[in-house]
């Protein structure tokens, strides 16, 4: 389990420069236990699903694919930390890759979307 829970929050990025997702797309986490599961969409992301687990009290490990808005199939993997800022919202920091497309990958930043 995770100290930090992730479950049922909104997440947007908030640094994201080699990604496809940026401040307009909104990610949807839900956990049962270690398992976790989610969707994201907006911005240039027409669709998209994860899938994942929690290795260690503050990280985890996803599996991602998705449909951008031009139409392109894309997927990938990333291992990240979650931890909660000083302003009380959750943080997620991941570094990623695609397995698709041309195999690059980088570094990206989360924070959880208040209501």
């Amino acid at each position: 389990m995770l100290h930090v829970s992730i479950h049922d929050k909104r997440f947007a990025p908030v640094a994201n420069p080699h990604g496809v997702s940026g401040a307009d797309t909104v990610f949807h986490y839900r956990t049962d236990g270690d398992l976790i599961t989610g969707s994201y969409g907006g911005g240039r992301i027409r669709a998209g699903q994860l899938v994942g687990r929690v290795t260690s009290p503050d990280m985890i490990e996803l599996l991602y694919h998705c449909v951008t808005t031009d139409g392109a199939l894309m997927a990938g993997k990333s291992r990240g930390s979650v931890s909660r800022g000083e302003d009380g919202r959750v943080r997620l920091a991941f570094d990623w890759s695609w397995l698709t497309g041309d195999r690059s990958g980088g570094q990206s930043h989360y924070v959880e979307l208040t209501p």
